[in-house]
């Protein structure tokens, strides 16, 4: 059962390099959430919740650790094989707080964690409602379409979608009509990240907190 006083938003995309990093600080900073990566393969020098913790302004969120830290910047399931991590669905528990919560996924939905459970697994077993990030290239509109007939298939709770990047309104307004999920908002192409843009862009989704 989801509590609805307190949001708990997993931040999924329909593949990798899509956003789902800087739109998770977006949403930290709109909610003044705290934030929690499941697994984060390679780049542990600077992981994505050392990212999205210098992209934010405020001083309530809080980071929780990683579940599994994983050295090498590769598919889940294989990255913990290199480590000799047999890595568990029921170990990924979400973290007790009770502040709202942004957690984000690993790549896409079909993202192996083991040699039986995928991303939209980890997903199905937490008290959360899932926010699927779309970016617009070549290719995206058929991404977008398998990535939420996967989540409907498994009777995810779905709060909608954000896009990531510049307006391409043949994409975006097929993938809405035919779809049906609500547009929750965009973040916008930015040359420099900072504090001050993600700041201003977070503004939007500040409604997220009570919807």
């Amino acid at each position: 059962m989801i509590n609805k006083s307190v949001k708990n938003y997993f931040v999924s995309g329909i593949g990798t390099d899509v956003g789902k990093t800087i739109v998770s600080a977006v949403l930290v900073e709109a909610l003044q959430a705290d934030y929690w990566k499941p697994i984060q393969a390679g780049d542990l020098t600077n992981s994505d919740s050392d990212k999205v913790f210098q992209m934010i302004s405020n001083i309530q969120s809080k980071f929780h650790e990683n579940t599994f830290a994983l050295q090498t910047p590769v598919s889940p399931h294989y990255a913990a094989e290199l480590d000799g991590i047999d890595i568990k669905l029921d170990s990924l528990k979400k973290p007790a707080t009770a502040n709202h919560l942004i957690i984000e996924g690993a790549g896409g939905l079909m993202v192996p964690l083991n040699k039986e459970d995928l991303v939209v697994d980890l997903i199905e077993q937490l008290p959360c409602e899932l926010i699927l990030v779309m970016n617009n290239y070549l290719g995206s509109i058929n991404h977008s379409l398998m990535s939420v007939e996967v989540l409907k298939d498994r009777d995810v709770s779905i709060k909608g979608v954000i896009f990531c990047g510049d307006i391409y309104a043949p994409g975006e307004d097929f993938i809405l009509n035919y779809t049906k999920l609500k547009f929750l908002g965009r973040v916008p192409q930015m040359e420099n990240i900072t504090k001050e843009e993600i700041y201003k862009i977070a503004k939007q989704f500040k409604y997220l907190a009570n919807d």
